[in-house]
């Protein structure tokens, strides 16, 4: 087993619930009751934990989906993890990648994309400096370690040269497909997220004056169904977000 330490993430998960808690001298007060979250330091991943009502719960290692949901601050439209498992699964790049993340925004595809890119490095453009403070905050309460911030214009210049990936989310993405085109690796992948047919189109457009390839726009639908006294789609959720635009530079 694993011994818990000092200022990592624990989750503590029942049937009913969970909480997500920093491993150090402190209690936690949930409407389970009061967790002492310093007795966490004499226990291993798989123990249990009792609140001071005598509720119990089990001690795991948090991932991704729990360090998003509940570390995360979302102040603003997001990639959602359907989105960005395309990217992932679309471009296949190796965990010790360069990522080029144009509008950092709050910092959510920074941190999915550099928590599985565990050997390279995320460097995120936000030009919005309150959006900038909050991304700021939240990669620090992620805990994740690669990726850096810059808050500049990514329209004025990416600085980063050789990169595997570059994505893209912003007004006018258009204005960045040159930029990505010289700082992209050959064989290195574009991809743009577009909230808009009108502005997918100008994407698609804009990518093919350039030196790029394996040019594609999908649509991620994802429908939830409910599986309790009848079995049918729910009739709530996101199931349309967005296009993401694919392509690949030539040389």
């Amino acid at each position: 087993m694993t011994t818990l330490r000092k200022n990592e993430l624990a989750l503590l998960i029942s049937k009913d619930t969970s909480y997500l808690t920093e491993v150090k001298k402190r209690s936690l007060h949930t409407q389970d009751g009061v967790f002492d979250v310093g007795s966490l330091l004499k226990k291993e991943l798989g123990d249990t934990i009792k609140t001071h009502l005598g509720k119990e719960f089990v001690i795991t290692k948090p991932s991704l989906k729990d360090i998003l949901e509940k570390r995360v601050r979302r102040t603003a439209q997001v990639i959602l993890p359907k989105d960005v498992a395309l990217i992932l699964a679309y471009t296949g790049i190796p965990p010790d990648s360069l990522v080029v993340d144009c509008g950092t925004g709050t910092g959510y595809l920074s941190i999915f994309l550099a928590y599985y890119l565990c050997k390279g490095n995320v460097v995120t453009y936000e030009k919005d400096r309150q959006f900038a403070r909050i991304a700021r905050e939240n990669i620090r309460a992620s805990g994740i370690k690669n990726i850096k911030l810059k808050e500049k214009d990514v329209t004025n210049g990416i600085e980063e040269k050789k990169v595997d990936l570059v994505t893209v989310d912003i007004q006018k993405p258009e204005k960045v497909v040159s930029l990505a085109c010289k700082a992209l690796k050959p064989g290195g992948f574009l991809v743009v997220y577009s909230p808009t047919v009108e502005e997918m189109i100008r994407v698609n457009k804009e990518i093919k004056r350039k030196d790029f390839c394996d040019i594609k726009t999908i649509e991620n639908i994802v429908r939830e169904w409910q599986v309790e006294k009848t079995t049918r789609p729910k009739t709530v959720g996101i199931v349309h977000t967005g296009w993401l635009t694919f392509a690949r530079r030539v040389k």
